[in-house]
């Protein structure tokens, strides 16, 4: 079975090559390990799992799609405001909606990472 080509190393202007799957090579692995938060660290724990799956039992539909008129099950809750480890925020379900996983990194990959300030 054929294995997948190593890629390169993500820290900016290291050449080194990688294994399929790792991010970094082992001189840069030790700098970038507390880059981010474990999941259950950041608030998705069992108490989060049990919220998701009552909110997606009561909103089964993506809204994202809903809105373009396509029915399609949801399967992801979104923050519609990212918390940034605002606990109140994380909690308050009038924050959270429903999506697809294709609508969910969509929205994640642009409004989020890329917010848009109003003055």
């Amino acid at each position: 079975m054929p294995r997948k080509p190593n890629v390169p190393c993500k820290h900016p202007g290291c050449p080194a090559l990688v294994q399929y799957g790792r991010s970094y090579c082992d001189k840069h692995q030790v700098m970038h390990r507390g880059d981010r938060d474990s999941a259950s660290k950041r608030g998705y724990d069992s108490r989060w799992r049990k919220a998701r799956a009552r909110f997606l039992r009561v909103h089964p539909l993506c809204v994202k799609c809903k809105e373009e008129g396509k029915l399609v099950k949801a399967t992801v809750v979104d923050h519609i405001v990212p918390h940034r480890g605002d606990q109140r925020l994380f909690w308050d379900e009038s924050n959270f909606q429903s999506l697809c996983k294709r609508c969910h990194d969509k929205k994640t990959g642009t409004k989020d990472q890329h917010p848009e300030y109003k003055y």
